[in-house]
């Protein structure tokens, strides 16, 4: 299969490295010393247990900067983060045919949350997402696959990316249906080692991850806190435990089902230990936060839903105040040994 992928960061070549030495066609849409370093050295990536996965440039594996240099592809995966989505719109339709599969594998709530679904919201815009509605008009919502990303990794490097830990993609149509189509797409990953199994509710998956993500991500950034130091510091704790509250009558009023309980998701997050959240390593690098896919659109359902969430609106309020603060000064935060 040919695939595209839009986002030559961390997970996209942890992706990128193992379609294509499975035998996978893959094209990466790359920018300055990232798109140098593939073009001339391929990408690497190093695995868990330290071995090295060298995939040279070539046949299987290269990288261009314009995405009509790609061509159609069988399938696009998507792993910018949300809200750098909007600004790929006037190229991503060169590579996308009448069959070309269009996987969503970006974090928190996603553009096509309502598409397929259901029920008195079927085809709604999330404007925190979408603002209005210029992704789903560009995106075909019946070539979309849904998908979570379980891994974490690194990229170290132009054109080298470490694993740390995970192998898991799930995968989902916007309409719960097991087709031929995801079913190709789930053993190709599996072919390339990965653990690709077709969710049957996919969106309720989604809300799993995003539960610690709405919370853990946005209390981080505002403390510079690690998971394990917010889990255990019990102020910060019974905070993530409310939003996560609030955040669960949300998504039950919209279907959801969450199959494990609040306390085994924090512990779940405490386990993990002393890690900075990707919001903290965005702040103290300067970088946009993702706070709208993560929090600003649990915000915006909870309006939808008609429910009460002063938790969520508090810290949402105070976030995006600090986001704001950080894109006019064009600064980072760190906190530093005195």
């Amino acid at each position: 299969m040919k695939f595209a992928i839009v986002g030559a960061g961390a997970i996209g070549g942890l992706l990128g490295v193992r379609l294509a030495a499975a035998g996978e066609q893959v094209c990466f849409i790359a920018r300055n010393k990232n798109l140098a370093a593939i073009q001339t050295q391929g990408f690497t990536l190093i695995e868990e247990d330290g071995r090295e996965l060298a995939q040279p440039a070539g046949p299987n594996l290269r990288a261009v900067q314009r995405m009509a240099e790609a061509g159609v592809q069988d399938v696009v995966l998507l792993t910018v983060k949300a809200h750098q989505l909007v600004d790929l719109l006037p190229e991503l339709p060169a590579l996308i045919g009448p069959k070309t599969l269009i996987v969503s594998m970006i974090n928190g709530l996603p553009w096509w949350y309502f598409q397929g679904l259901a029920g008195p919201h079927e085809g709604r815009v999330l404007e925190s997402v979408d603002p209005g509605g210029a992704i789903a008009a560009t995106l075909p919502s019946t070539q979309v696959i849904g998908s979570i990303v379980y891994p974490a990794a690194q990229l170290e490097a132009p054109g080298r990316v470490r694993l740390m830990e995970g192998n898991r993609f799930s995968l989902g149509e916007l309409d719960g249906q097991r087709s031929e189509r995801i079913e190709a797409l789930s053993h190709a990953l599996m072919r390339a080692g990965f653990k690709a199994p077709v969710a049957k509710d996919i969106r309720s998956e989604l809300w799993v991850k995003l539960w610690g993500n709405l919370s853990f991500n946005p209390i981080s950034a505002l403390s510079h806190a690690t998971l394990e130091d917010i889990c255990r510091f019990p102020l910060s704790r019974e905070l993530a435990a409310r939003m996560m509250g609030e955040a669960q009558q949300v998504g039950e009023k919209l279907g959801v089902q969450f199959k494990i309980s609040l306390d085994k998701r924090i512990a779940g997050a405490e386990a993990v230990g002393a890690h900075k959240t990707s919001m903290l390593q965005d702040v103290e690098a300067g970088r946009a936060l993702e706070l709208e896919a993560l929090l600003g659109a649990v915000v915006e359902l909870a309006r939808i839903t008609e429910t009460v969430t002063p938790n969520l609106d508090a810290i949402y309020a105070v976030t995006r105040l600090l986001a704001l603060s950080l894109s006019r000064q064009g600064g980072r935060l760190q906190i530093s040994p005195v």
